[in-house]
């Protein structure tokens, strides 16, 4: 099987491209080697290699910075899929497109389904929704896989910035009233390849949204605790800085957050097997993320 994997030097490309290294004809590539805005270059590549998979792990993910970058934001997380969407069409190759929790506003009490309704409330949200609407309306073989708060040994996340702000300072604020699933990156890339093992026996694929991310589900806050005293445990750290509880108002970003982020991933464990992972059993390896 050919599969193409683009922005492999992100969280979950990263990961990607080590687990399918040698399982199947694999092209990887990072941002500089395929730049997803370049519809000439994607139509180049991909119409070279037809791929029979296109995992598109690229994305722009600057939260707040997206309300400033605008215009870049939309190229990398609309455009990009659009013309991977198209192309995966010409060579009958199917296209799984990562998205986020961000599409959604939050508001919401429970966990959110598939089906419910979308309102991304900053740029980054509404870059990546569009990309998703760009996805369906040009790619008839498609799973777009929502998922949130990810972390893995490779690149910039939140575990990586606890552990460096902790050796910096004593005492530290965190969010205390925006709950999630933290992901870690590997997980992602093990569920995107249970997919690829479905979709490569010839059985019947529902093409469409699956959302899947770890359990259980924690305040960010919550989510420090446990990775300082995983990093205590570890030797990581000699000591752990005082935590303060603060809430969303105290601690105001330029783009607004989902309150709630708690994804239901029944879908995916109906259709493809795939079960929520537990995200503490990776912090066990905090070693590798100081």
């Amino acid at each position: 099987m050919r599969i193409l994997v683009t922005g492999c030097n992100g969280q979950v490309g990263f990961l990607l491209k080590q687990m399918l290294a040698n399982e199947v004809d694999l092209l990887a590539l990072t941002r500089q080697e395929l730049d997803i805005t370049n519809e000439n270059l994607v139509n180049e590549i991909i119409n070279g290699f037809k791929p029979q998979i296109i995992i598109n792990a690229a994305a722009y993910t600057a939260v707040d910075k997206a309300e400033s970058e605008q215009e870049k934001a939309f190229a990398i997380n609309t455009d990009g899929p659009k013309y991977l969407a198209k192309a995966a069409n010409t060579v009958d190759g199917v296209l799984i497109h990562i998205s986020t929790d961000y599409v959604f506003d939050g508001d919401k009490s429970g966990l959110y389904a598939e089906t419910d309704l979308v309102n991304p409330q900053g740029i980054y949200g509404k870059s990546k929704l569009a990309g998703e609407a760009k996805v369906k309306a040009y790619c008839d073989k498609y799973i777009i896989l929502r998922t949130a708060w990810v972390f893995g040994e490779h690149g910039n996340n939140f575990v990586k910035t606890m552990l460096r702000l902790s050796k910096e300072r004593n005492t530290l604020s965190v969010v205390g009233d925006q709950f999630g699933g933290p992901t870690y990156a590997g997980h992602i890339a093990a569920a995107i390849i249970a997919i690829i093992k479905k979709i490569e026996s010839g059985e019947n694929v529902n093409w469409g949204i699956y959302h899947y991310s770890g359990i259980p589900h924690v305040s960010w806050f919550e989510f420090s605790k446990i990775i300082f005293a995983k990093a205590k445990d570890n030797n990581v750290l000699e000591r752990i800085p005082k935590l303060a509880n603060i809430s969303t108002k105290e601690f105001p970003t330029l783009a607004k957050r989902p309150i709630n982020s708690r994804l239901n991933c029944k879908a995916i464990e109906a259709e493809f097997g795939i079960m929520s992972s537990d995200w503490k059993c990776e912090l066990n390896n905090i070693i590798n993320y100081s």
